[in-house]
C-alpha cells in the first residue's frame, strides 16, 4: 500500500519537493534555487527549462534521500507561483520566450490603455481581479506582440498558453495534458469565474487565440500519470493550486469566515466568501479557493507589499542586526514600542489602502527611544496592515472571523503572533508545520485518491499548531489601532510632488 503523497512547490525563487505521510507530517524534503533574469527595469524573467529540470531534480532527490520508491508515492499534488506566463509550442515542446513572472511590470502602459477605454467594471464583473500587469492575460499579449512569428503561429493554433502549473504537467505527462485548475485559470484576466469559463470577450480583448487554452480542471482530481522515464514512476498528479489557495486549503480554511494570512516578505491574506460570487468594495481582489467537493468556492484576497521585508530592511540598510530572526530577542528587550509608529509603505500601500504615493514613515521618536522599541514597531507594523486587511474582508462579507491562521517566515515571531491576537481580538493559530502551500496541494492530492477520506479525517491527523489568545484589554487594542491608523493617514501622498 502507498504510503505518501508527493507536492512540488514552484516558488518565484526555488523548486521544492515536500513528502508527506499519512499522518501530515513531512518525511523529506529537497530544494533548489534557479536564477533570476532582469532583462530591463521593471522586467523578471526565469527560463522555463530551470523552472522544469529544478523541479524534477527536487522530487527525484528527496524521493532518494527518504529511501521512499516511486510505487509508495499514491499520488502527487502542485502548488506554483501564480499568475507566471509561459508560451510554447505544442510541437516542439520548446518555449517561444522566457517565463514572465508575476512580479514583471511591463505591460503597465498596456493596462493603463485598458483603464482608460473603460474596460474595469466589466474585467473585475467577470475575473474579481483589478486591472494590473500582475496577472497573466497582458503578458501573453505581450509575448504575442513582441516574439517573431508568435501571432500567426498561435493564430494557426500551434502556440499553448499555461501558468508553471500547466508547463509542469505538459512535461510530466510527455504532453498529454495541456490543463490547468481553476484558483489557477482565475489569475489570468481571462476567466470568466461567475460562468466557469474562458471568457470569449475578454480573449478577444487581449487579442489571445482561445485555441492556446488549456483545458480547466478542478484542484483535487486525478489528472494523468508522471512519464515513467522521470525517475518519479507512475505516480497519479491529482492536485493543482496556485501557491495562495494551496496555503489556505493547506490551513483548512474550507468554511466561509475562515482565512489565513501568510507572513512572508510581503503578506497575503485570504478569507473563504463561500459560493457566492461577491464583489469587495475595499478594492480587494476575488479569486476562486480549492475545493475537493468539485464546486466553486471563493475567496477574497489582500496583498501587503511589505510584510517580513520591514525586518530585511532593519538588518540590511538599518544593520540593526546580523540575521533576521535577531530581531525577536531585540524586540524582547523593552516591553512595548513607547509610542514609536513605523509604517512600512517603502513602495507605497497595497490592500486596503492603495496608495503608491504613501511613503515609509517612522514616529513617535524620543530622546528615550532604544533599537528594541523601533524593532517592535516593526513586528508590531506588520500586524497593524494585516488587521487593516481582515478588517476590510469582514466589512465586504459581514462575517468576522473567529480565528486568523498564520503561517510563513515571519509567523515564526511569537511577539508578532501574540501582538496579531491582541489586536484582532480572536485567537492566532501557528500550525506545527509552516510548509502550509506544499501541505495543501499534498491534501488535494490526497482526498482525490482516497489517501485521505476527508477534511475532517485531515483535521484529526493534523499535527496541533501553537494558538495565541488575545491577552491585551480590547480598549487598549482599539486605542493603539487608532494610532496606526493616524500614522498610516500621515503617510499616505508624501510622494505625490516627488514622484
Amino acid at each position: 500500500m502507498a504510503q505518501y503523497v508527493l507536492a512540488l512547490d514552484q516558488g518565484t525563487t526555488s523548486s521544492r519537493a515536500v513528502l508527506f505521510s499519512h499522518d501530515g507530517r513531512i518525511a523529506g524534503m529537497a530544494q533548489h534555487e534557479f536564477a533570476q533574469h532582469f532583462p530591463a527595469t521593471g522586467q523578471v524573467e526565469h527560463d522555463p527549462i530551470d523552472i522544469l529540470t529544478t523541479q524534477i531534480n527536487a522530487a527525484v532527490e528527496v524521493l532518494a534521500h527518504a529511501h521512499v520508491r516511486p510505487r509508495d508515492v499514491v499520488a502527487l499534488g502542485i502548488a506554483n507561483q501564480r499568475e507566471t506566463t509561459i508560451v510554447w509550442d505544442r510541437e516542439t515542446g520548446k518555449p517561444v520566450y522566457n517565463a514572465i513572472v508575476w512580479q514583471d511590470r511591463r505591460t503597465a502602459a498596456f493596462c493603463e490603455q485598458l483603464l482608460h477605454d473603460g474596460h474595469e467594471d466589466a474585467i473585475r464583473s467577470k475575473t474579481g481581479l483589478l486591472i494590473d500587469p500582475y496577472f497573466s492575460g497582458t503578458k501573453v499579449t505581450w509575448i504575442l506582440d513582441h516574439v517573431d512569428g508568435a501571432r500567426a503561429r498561435a493564430e494557426a493554433g500551434k502556440l499553448a498558453f499555461g501558468t508553471v502549473d500547466s508547463w509542469l504537467i505538459w512535461n510530466l505527462t510527455s504532453g498529454k495534458r495541456h490543463i490547468t485548475d481553476r484558483t489557477n485559470a482565475s489569475r489570468t484576466l481571462l476567466y470568466n469565474i461567475v460562468e466557469d469559463r474562458w471568457d470569449s470577450d475578454l480573449l478577444e480583448l487581449l487579442r489571445i487565440p482561445a485555441s492556446m487554452m488549456p483545458e480547466v480542471v478542478w484542484s483535487s482530481e486525478p489528472v494523468g500519470r508522471v512519464t515513467t522515464s522521470l525517475g518519479l514512476g507512475e505516480v497519479e498528479i491529482a492536485g493543482i493550486a496556485g501557491d495562495q489557495q494551496a496555503a489556505l486549503f493547506g490551513q483548512l480554511c474550507v468554511r466561509p469566515g475562515d482565512a489565513k494570512n501568510t507572513y512572508g516578505t510581503g503578506c497575503f491574506l485570504l478569507q473563504n466568501i463561500g459560493d457566492n460570487f461577491t464583489l469587495s468594495k475595499e478594492r480587494l481582489i476575488t479569486t476562486i479557493a480549492c475545493s475537493a467537493e468539485h464546486k466553486l468556492q471563493y475567496a477574497l484576497e489582500g496583498s501587503i507589499f511589505v510584510g517580513g521585508a520591514v525586518v530585511q530592511w532593519l538588518r540590511d540598510k538599518m544593520q540593526f542586526f546580523e540575521k533576521a530572526p535577531d530581531i525577536e530577542a531585540i524586540a524582547a528587550s523593552v516591553e512595548s514600542s513607547n509610542n514609536v509608529m513605523l509604517v512600512p509603505a517603502f513602495t507605497g500601500l497595497g490592500a486596503p489602502h492603495w496608495d503608491p504615493y504613501a511613503s515609509g514613515m517612522m514616529i513617535g521618536l524620543q530622546r528615550s527611544t532604544e533599537i528594541g522599541h523601533i524593532a517592535r514597531a516593526a513586528l508590531e507594523s506588520i500586524a497593524f496592515q494585516v488587521t487593516d486587511v481582515l478588517l476590510a474582508m469582514q466589512h465586504d462579507t459581514g462575517t468576522v472571523s473567529k480565528m486568523l491562521r498564520a503561517d510563513g517566515g515571519a509567523a515564526a515571531s511569537d511577539i508578532l503572533m501574540q501582538f496579531q491576537a491582541d489586536l484582532l481580538g480572536i485567537p492566532v493559530e501557528r500550525p506545527a508545520i509552516l510548509e502550509t502551500t506544499a501541505q495543501g496541494a499534498a491534501y488535494l492530492a490526497g482526498l482525490a485518491t482516497g489517501f485521505w477520506s476527508s477534511v475532517d479525517e485531515i483535521a484529526k491527523t493534523r499535527p496541533a499548531g501553537q494558538v495565541f489568545t488575545p491577552q491585551m484589554e480590547p480598549e487598549t487594542a482599539k486605542k493603539k489601532y487608532a494610532r496606526w491608523q493616524d500614522a498610516v493617514g500621515r503617510a499616505k501622498g508624501w510622494n505625490r510632488e516627488t514622484a
